[in-house]
Order: C-alpha cells, then sequence, then structure tokens
C-alpha cells in the first residue's frame, strides 16, 4: 500500500506457520523468510518488531491517511484514557486505540483482536465526546518488509482495520475481550470520513451508540 493510501502489540504473538501464510496475508511482498536475522555490529537481529516499532508505524500509517483526507490527528502522550490518537475535522473529533501486529488471527471474514477489558471499557463509554475506535495495523512478519524505498515512492507494506466500540454491553470477562475487525472495514480515507459521520450522529441524536 503506498504512503498516501496504525499502539503496539505488547505480547508476543506465534509467527505464521510458514511461507504460504505470509503470501496470503502479503500477496505483493517480496519472498524473504519469516524471521530473517542478520549480523549488524556484531549483534543478531531478527525480524521481530518491538513495541515502539509497532507503534511508530502504526502511527504513521494514520498520519498518512488523515493527510489525504484533510483531517488533523492529536497525540497523546500518556495513555490514560485508553487513545492513542484523535482525528479531528473541525469541530468532529474521533478517539482511537493503535494495536499492530505481525501475525494476526485470522477469523471468517476479517481478523480478531484481543483486547485487554479495562481499554475495552473506555472506549465502549458513551460518556465521551469522541466515539472510542480501535484500529488494528497488519504488517509482514518480517520487520524488513515494512517499508519499501524507490527513487519516485516509499510504500509501507502494511494494512489496518477498524471497530467502533462506542456504546457497546460490557463483558464478563475481567483480562481481554475478543473483537472482530471485518475485511470490509479497512481502515481507509473514506472509513475515516464514516468515523466522523457516525460522531455526528452521535452528537446530534445523543444516542448511546451502536452494538
Amino acid at each position: 500500500m503506498a504512503l498516501l493510501d496504525t499502539s503496539g502489540e505488547k505480547e508476543a504473538s506465534p509467527t505464521p506457520a510458514n511461507d504460504r501464510d505470509v503470501e496470503a496475508l502479503f500477496p505483493h511482498a517480496s519472498p524473504a523468510p519469516i524471521l530473517a536475522i542478520k549480523q549488524r555490529g556484531g549483534g543478531r537481529v531478527a525480524g521481530e518488531a518491538t513495541s515502539w516499532q509497532k507503534e511508530q508505524i502504526s502511527r504513521a500509517y494514520v498520519h498518512a491517511l488523515a493527510s489525504q483526507g484533510g483531517y488533523t490527528v492529536g497525540e497523546w502522550n500518556v495513555d490514560k484514557d485508553g487513545v492513542d490518537v484523535t482525528l479531528r475535522d473541525r469541530g468532529l473529533m474521533v478517539d482511537i486505540q493503535l494495536k499492530c501486529t505481525q501475525s494476526p488471527r485470522v477469523i471468517r471474514g476479517g481478523y480478531s483482536f484481543d483486547l485487554d477489558v479495562e481499554t475495552y471499557d473506555k472506549l465502549r463509554s458513551t460518556e465521551r465526546s469522541a466515539p472510542g475506535h480501535l484500529v488494528l495495523l497488519v504488517v509482514p512478519p518480517n520487520l524488513e518488509l515494512w517499508v519499501t524505498q524507490h527513487s519516485d515512492s516509499v510504500v509501507l507494506a502494511c494494512h489496518g482495520y477498524w471497530a467502533c466500540l462506542h456504546g457497546r454491553h460490557s463483558v464478563a470477562s475481567r483480562a481481554t475481550t475478543a473483537i472482530s475487525l471485518p475485511e470490509e472495514q479497512q481502515l481507509s480515507v473514506k472509513s475515516m470520513r464514516g468515523m466522523f459521520d457516525m460522531a455526528r450522529s452521535i452528537l446530534l441524536s445523543g444516542s448511546a451508540g451502536v452494538h
């Protein structure tokens, strides 16, 4: 995906079973081992990314889309309210929690992500001026495939999906809850517009949200 066309997942995840799984997720990526290990300055560097690298690529992805759509992005230094970035379009705002994974859990019709209940409860609350969303960025298992630089372009080999959590029901679990992110809810400039339309609808109607 071109740059103009999302915080990192803290827990380690298993890598896809084989190269076919990688090709299915990233059909345009160059052939490469799942975990490429190179010698750099006498040290070994594996393809598994750190949390801060996942966080930064997620923020870059959102910034690129927002810039194309004409939206501003506000970032928070403290993740106190379960929000990493806030999109703004004049008086409308959308809150987003960013997650990034190199090995997504694929389900029928999309992806599933285990979000901690504390963050889930914050994002689903209706006592907020900006509806809460989860955005999951899927990146290649091999860190070196994330960004490809050409003479006339920079390409990000990643794709994001979103789910609005505003107004959802509480869950019994005290640890995590599985959030479904359908393939048709791919993060894009168009879907960002849809988020703002929902924010406007909630603001004008005082609705408790969608379930």
